[in-house]
């Protein structure tokens, strides 16, 4: 079992990127889970799962259509959230984000689409990289706790900023979140 000071993510993969209107861009990102639909949807929709996982938490659960505040860790600011359609276990959106949960053999295929200003890209795609990694250990039974922030400096996020942006031919962004002390 890894513990969550050897943790390190592996090399930047599992996700494209598809141009929108303006500075819009979808990141879209793929996971193979060994983990049923119904247990994955209860970990992306359970506020206490989330607090676990997810780059944010929530006020409510996201498996009900309506209103949710979602707070993210890296600005610690909540944001009001329409979770507009949630069919469980099988498809979640709300805000600038769609889940869908497809079974496949030996468990689920996981993919994410996130809205997100071009100039980010590779941010939000190293973000959810690593909070998928520890979404799965947490399905696993081997929690090693939320990395999300300026937290996740610590476990390889730049590494995969700078990954992500090769792969996707974007410029990195100009400043980084500093690293907690």
């Amino acid at each position: 079992m890894i513990t969550r000071e050897q943790y390190a993510p592996g090399s930047a993969g599992g996700a494209q990127i598809q141009k929108q209107a303006g500075e819009k861009w979808t990141l879209i990102l793929v996971r193979e889970l060994r983990h049923s639909p119904e247990k994955v949807w209860q970990a992306i929709t359970d506020p206490a799962h989330l607090r676990e996982w997810a780059p944010f938490v929530t006020d409510g659960n996201l498996g009900t259509v309506g209103a949710v505040n979602l707070t993210w860790v890296a600005t610690g600011a909540p944001v009001e959230t329409r979770v507009t359609r949630a069919k469980a276990p099988r498809v979640l959106e709300y805000g600038d984000h769609r889940w869908e949960l497809e079974p496949v053999a030996g468990g689920t295929r996981l993919t994410l689409w996130a809205n997100i200003d071009r100039r980010f890209i590779a941010w939000g795609a190293a973000g959810w990289h690593i909070a998928l990694d520890v979404l799965d250990r947490l399905l696993s039974g081997n929690p090693i706790g939320r990395i999300a922030g300026k937290e996740a400096l610590k476990f390889g996020w730049q590494r995969l900023v700078d990954e992500y942006s090769k792969q996707f031919g974007v410029e990195k962004p100009k400043a980084a979140p500093q690293a907690p002390r």
